[in-house]
């Protein structure tokens, strides 16, 4: 299941087994076997390995808004000095759900989700603004989500 330069190399039942669970993360595993030809019990390892090796995670993904956090937005962050301790110091932030480094005008993006905007404000100015090292902040706030999907990496 590894290939060389350090990345998971996956044979096509697995991608078959992984792109079932992105349809259904709650099919059984005698069903996805029926779909992709495997027993019950192989499919399980399989999910088990793909799991322990990092490959997927198995969770519930909700509507922030249907849990009353009302505003989610993207944070451009600027950073001087080194960006990884920035990213991690923010990734530690419970309201952060996804911190990438980039390259280009940002150092980083952080994306968020929060109750309101007072709590949005509260979070810019008390847990990423007074991280030293960070030069300056850009918000982009999300009025509509149009699009997400989880179902990347198999087709």
């Amino acid at each position: 299941m590894s290939a060389r330069d350090g990345r998971t190399s996956l044979d096509d039942t697995s991608k078959a087994i992984i792109e079932q669970l992105q349809d259904d993360g709650r099919r059984s595993y005698a069903e996805i076997g029926k779909a992709v030809g495997l027993s019950e019990a192989a499919v399980r390892q399989r999910v088990q390995k793909l799991v322990d090796g990092g490959v997927v995670q198995i969770v519930a993904v909700t509507d922030p808004l249907q849990l009353g956090f009302l505003r989610q937005a993207m944070i451009g962050i600027r950073i001087s000095g080194d960006t990884r301790v920035i990213a991690d110091a923010v990734a530690d932030i419970p309201e952060v759900d996804y911190v990438v480094l980039t390259a280009g005008s940002f150092d980083l993006l952080v994306e968020i989700v929060c109750e309101d905007d007072e709590k949005l404000l509260d979070l810019l100015n008390e847990k990423i603004r007074s991280l030293d090292g960070v030069l300056s902040t850009e918000t982009f706030v999300y009025l509509k989500l149009r699009k997400q999907l989880y179902n990347w990496g198999t087709r």
